[in-house]
């Protein structure tokens, strides 16, 4: 993408989801604008007509920490504005070259700036490390000027137990990090809603680790997607016909 600083290479999942992300986006367009100085630090708004008022989703893509750009989510805005919310696609630091806490500070700094300009309510969500850092947010001390949190396919732990086949290099090398940035090691009474997505067909480290985190926040309702994988649970919240926008959007709806 141009005017972003290199990235790490993109595996090969991480190259198939880049192509049919931007294919499903091309056309849809947003308004840019930036929350910080660097090339990362940058929100991509997608109003929902021309009411000021109205729900806003602010979303943050996957790539595992270490890829990623705000225009992946571009498709999700048709269906999300045709039902009446706004979405805001925001951009994050990533590594090697940021490590944690860094991306969750520019998820917070983003998180600031579309509150300061919103009327409505404001929810947060994600996928897969976009999904992390949206149930961080959710749990951390801005919590109680979310709406609702709706990750898909997050991942709520890291370190022993966590089922995760590799060390996230995100978390760089300060051991105390995998429980710093571990959602389920900072569950609270007092939290927003969440509606927890993963795909039928995901990686089962993370839908154990959905499972999990159901059971710690006790009240999160759990939506699987029928035939989705990883990256399938992902295009799926753009799908009209699909099973996660028309829930979003009533689930959304619902909250008081």
């Amino acid at each position: 993408m141009r005017g972003y600083p290199p990235q790490e290479p993109f595996s090969p999942i991480g190259e198939r989801y880049h192509v049919e992300a931007l294919r499903l986006g091309q056309g849809v367009v947003g308004e840019e604008s930036a929350y910080g100085p660097d090339p990362y630090q940058g929100l991509l708004r997608f109003p929902a007509g021309q009411a000021a008022g109205g729900d806003t989703l602010l979303f943050f893509h996957g790539g595992g920490w270490t890829n990623g750009y705000k225009e992946w989510m571009a498709f999700m805005a048709p269906g999300l504005n045709a039902g009446g919310v706004h979405l805001v696609s925001a951009g994050y630091r990533l590594a090697l070259g940021h490590v944690f806490p860094t991306g969750l500070e520019d998820c917070t700094a983003a998180l600031l700036a579309v509150l300061a300009n919103t009327r409505g309510r404001v929810f947060v969500g994600g996928h897969s490390a976009g999904g992390h850092y949206a149930a961080l947010l959710a749990l951390g001390p801005h919590r109680g000027r979310i709406a609702g949190c709706l990750p898909v396919s997050g991942v709520f732990e890291f370190g022993e137990g966590s089922g995760l086949p590799s060390r996230p290099r995100f978390l760089g090398a300060d051991p105390a990090n995998d429980a710093a940035a571990s959602p389920a090691r900072h569950v609270v009474a007092q939290h927003p809603p969440f509606l927890l997505a993963w795909g039928e067909r995901d990686f089962p480290h993370l839908i154990a680790q959905a499972e999990r985190f159901a059971g710690l926040l006790g009240d999160a309702t759990r939506l699987v997607l029928p035939g989705c994988d990883h990256l399938g649970a992902s295009y799926d919240t753009g799908r009209v016909d699909g099973a996660w926008l028309p829930a979003a959007l009533a689930w959304m709806a619902a909250q008081a």
